[in-house]
């Protein structure tokens, strides 16, 4: 018991661990499927696990497979809909800007995590001693910058091209499918 919880408090700490020890359980599935990493996710939603995900990022040739897309992509599925309003997710490793991303295009209320992006990077670090395939392009901190920056200012090359064709492919779009249609 930590001094000074109440009841509820010491409750939901109780829950947070019982989810994180479940994305850690995920996690060392790793140390036997070859291609994953030990990166594991869980999401809840009304104290129940809907969504799990290990990263597969090197078994599927996925570079998007992280454990916590991996997990919103599963709660999806199960819940038939795109929107995890009112779901939590648990990962252990703090979720690298994709991961956060999807994280809020979905409505996860809630993160919690156990290990930091500078430890996963340290990680991956360790590993690239062995075998460079795990030296990262970009490390983490650098990626959150780029992808914040407006795209003219990234470094990444980007060139847009048939704008008008892309607008008219969306009002096409609202045409064809009435119930689509926000317009006022």
């Amino acid at each position: 018991m930590i001094v000074g919880l109440t009841i509820i408090e010491e409750n939901m700490q109780d829950m947070n661990i019982k989810y994180m020890q479940q994305a850690l359980d995920i996690a060392r599935r790793s140390y036997h499927l070859p291609g994953t990493l030990p990166f594991g996710a869980v999401i809840v939603k009304n104290d129940k696990i809907v969504g799990e995900g290990l990263n597969r990022t090197y078994e599927i040739f996925d570079p998007t497979s992280h454990g916590e897309i991996e997990a919103i992509r599963d709660a999806c599925q199960r819940l038939q809909k795109t929107d995890l309003s009112g779901c939590n997710l648990y990962s252990t490793c703090e979720p690298c800007s994709m991961c956060v991303s999807t994280m809020y295009l979905s409505g996860i209320e809630n993160l919690y995590y156990a290990s930091s992006l500078i430890e996963s990077s340290e990680f991956f670090g360790r590993l690239a001693n062995f075998d460079s395939k795990w030296m990262r392009r970009i490390n983490s901190q650098d990626l959150r910058v780029e992808v914040g920056r407006p795209v003219e200012q990234r470094k990444m090359s980007s060139t847009q091209i048939l704008k008008t064709e892309a607008l008219l492919v969306f009002e096409e779009f609202l045409k064809q499918n009435p119930q689509t249609n926000m317009t006022n």
